[in-house]
């Protein structure tokens, strides 16, 4: 496999493991991957609820909590970690800021465009930034914004298709439209990226996710011009993953026909494994009462039919009656579960060998 550069962040694998809330990946997870050469990513989705022990106010827990995993994944790992901090997050600001604090390596940041986001970085600071983007016009709007605002250039680019996992960021009508796909999105998007990045001299890697699953995904992918990929999903399904046992059993259990797209509180599609909770929002779930934490800012009370910090962190848990699961299109796949230097060690072994196979046949060509 080639290896991915962010600047003077240089990762011997070129996989950068989705950041994924609510405590799906922690620091277990994420200095596991950084361990094995990739880049592993602490989602900060959650935190307070998680280190409610710590502090009742939501904002100073998150804080804690944010804290606390970073310290731990740099004392299991000299590899790089990053954070992951959703623009929708009510405390978005804070997250950042303690981020850059705790000298967290990258932060990656989607599920809104981040335009602000190089406001937060004090001078002399070593965190990179990394927006998440759907399409290549998103792209080049962060691009032009950042630089004209704040003259930065973002350190990396992260494109996301259709088919990852969580909060997507295409309308329904767009998640099964081929026009929309990875495949399509992602050279238009590193053309873009590539002309910005030359008419200022630097080189701005693009980190393409969203539906890959085999190290012959990962091949193709960068044979389209990625630089790296992101993957969430079969991060799930290993040993070192933060979620409790049951919902990492929901990814084996789950056949093809149980994921689907559900309309999140927070206004966005997602995708998510069917289960009973699912069902009973359906058939028309009683709505919470007050909102309890105020942790995504386009989440209304008043229409939303639960609260999905509750839901997410009672699957974290595996309380799975009162919860459900996040998940890419392909987590149907899952057939057991593994260490994470076994998945990296498989994803390798298939690269390589889908990338002699694909030599062999230029060769006879």
């Amino acid at each position: 496999m080639k290896t991915l550069q962010i600047g003077n962040l240089l990762a011997s694998v070129p996989i950068v493991q989705g950041g994924m809330g609510v405590g799906i990946s922690l620091s277990g997870l994420a200095s596991a991957v950084a361990n094995e050469g990739g880049i592993g990513v602490i989602s900060s989705a959650g935190l307070g609820v998680i280190y409610n022990d710590y502090s009742k106010d939501y904002r100073k827990a998150s804080v804690w909590g944010l804290r606390q995993e970073i310290r731990k994944a740099r004392e299991a790992t000299r590899g790089i970690i990053g954070v992951n901090v959703m623009v929708a997050m009510s405390n978005f600001v804070d997250m950042v800021r303690t981020a850059v604090a705790e000298k967290a390596d990258i932060i990656f940041s989607g599920a809104g465009l981040p335009l602000n986001l190089p406001s937060f970085l004090p001078e002399g600071a070593k965190t990179k930034l990394a927006p998440i983007v759907s399409s290549a016009r998103a792209a080049g709007l962060l691009c032009r914004k950042w630089f004209s605002e704040y003259r930065y250039v973002p350190d990396a680019i992260v494109v996301e298709g259709p088919k990852a996992g969580g909060h997507l960021g295409y309308k329904p009508d767009q998640i099964g439209d081929e026009r929309f796909s990875l495949e399509r999105i992602l050279p238009e998007v590193v053309s873009q990226v590539r002309a910005f990045g030359a008419e200022h001299e630097r080189r701005i890697p693009v980190i393409a996710g969203g539906g890959i699953y085999t190290g012959e995904d990962i091949y193709r992918i960068l044979s389209l011009g990625a630089d790296g990929v992101q993957m969430g999903t079969r991060f799930v399904t290993t040993d070192e993953c933060d979620a409790a046992p049951e919902f990492k059993q929901s990814y084996l259990d789950a056949g093809e026909e149980d994921i689907e797209i559900i309309q999140s509180p927070v206004g966005m599609p997602g995708r998510a494994i069917r289960n009973s909770f699912l069902d009973r929002v359906k058939e028309g779930l009683k709505r919470p009462r007050a909102c309890p934490f105020d942790c995504i800012k386009t989440c209304d009370v008043t229409r939303s039919p639960y609260c999905i910090m509750l839901a997410l962190y009672n699957a974290f848990r595996g309380k799975l009656q009162n919860g459900y699961v996040f998940c890419g299109a392909n987590a149907w796949r899952a057939d057991r579960i593994q260490s994470v230097h076994e998945l990296i060690a498989s994803l390798k072994a298939e690269y390589d060998a889908f990338s002699l196979k694909e030599r062999l046949f230029d060769s006879k060509r």
